[in-house]
């Protein structure tokens, strides 16, 4: 895939200022990615950068290290990629060894400790915001929403490992296709095309 200087200079760019203002690791970058690729530069569609961070977030390695990756991949190819994880790994690079030579000077500052209180429930309100984006684009019809509850049971309730979580996802999700196919109902495997999140009442009412 040939792509022009440009636009891997501008990859490089947007993700040289998303990852220093994302606290909070990969999740927290999910809005900042969704605004800057899909809304502002148009280079993905949502669905793609939910494809990027289901991906990112079941393989071994960093979340923001591997959406980064990813998603400079769906845009430019290999170089894409390659530029996308730069831009992500050099400021974190220098914030990582700048806050490692002052904490211990500076971690009992009131300041400090009066900021990171302030921090944490930020980036509660960023990955919650992130799940709400994916929420748009992947759970679209009454298979996707059952087995975000199943999830979500096995998760809380059962305390089943994450990766078995994505490996029965992926497993369940190819069944219910063929389940689907088998009983003559229509698979559809992509969100509506409407920019209303599906509510209860769609789950309760529409078809499978």
């Amino acid at each position: 895939m040939k792509t022009d200087l440009k636009v891997l200079w501008g990859i490089f760019l947007v993700f040289l200022k998303i990852s220093p203002v994302t606290f909070g690791g990969g999740y927290a970058m999910i809005p900042a990615i969704e605004r800057a690729v899909v809304r502002e530069k148009k280079w993905l569609k949502a669905e793609d950068v939910t494809d990027v961070f289901a991906v990112a977030g079941s393989v071994p390695g960093a979340v923001a290290i591997n959406a980064a990756t990813f998603t400079g991949y769906r845009i430019a190819g290999v170089s894409g990629a390659m530029v996308a994880m730069m831009g992500v790994l050099v400021p974190t690079f220098l914030v990582v060894v700048a806050i490692s030579l002052s904490f211990f000077y500076l971690k009992d500052n009131p300041k400090m400790t009066a900021a990171f209180k302030g921090i944490r429930p930020a980036i509660v309100a960023l990955i919650t915001f992130a799940g709400y984006k994916i929420w748009k684009t992947a759970v679209f019809d009454k298979t996707t929403f059952v087995t975000v509850c199943v999830t979500v049971f096995f998760l809380l309730v059962l305390h089943v490992h994450p990766v078995f979580i994505i490996m029965c996802g992926a497993a369940a999700g190819i069944g219910f296709v063929k389940v689907k196919e088998k009983l003559g109902y229509a698979t559809r495997l992509d969100e509506p095309k409407t920019e209303e999140v599906p509510d209860i009442h769609y789950f309760m009412g529409a078809g499978i």
